[in-house]
């Protein structure tokens, strides 16, 4: 009965790191993108920002810290 109770145990737990493992796979990181334009910007829900020495980017949504082309 020990037994049996263990390798459930070990079961579930195998279960549940695969799951994990594959949601972690599937998660996305949000990028900047190369360059956008002020219009598309402002479209992605954000402003646009200047940074000294820097340029220009855009602050916040869609587009978030890509750089205005």
């Amino acid at each position: 009965m020990r037994i049996r109770r263990s390798l459930g145990l070990v079961i579930a737990t195998a279960t549940l790191a695969g799951l994990s493992l594959t949601g972690a796979a599937s998660a996305q990181v949000s990028t900047p993108h190369a360059g956008v334009t002020p219009e598309q910007c402002r479209q992605g829900g954000a402003t646009v920002s200047s940074r000294p020495y820097a340029g220009e980017y855009c602050s916040g949504g869609t587009y978030s810290n890509s750089s205005i082309a």
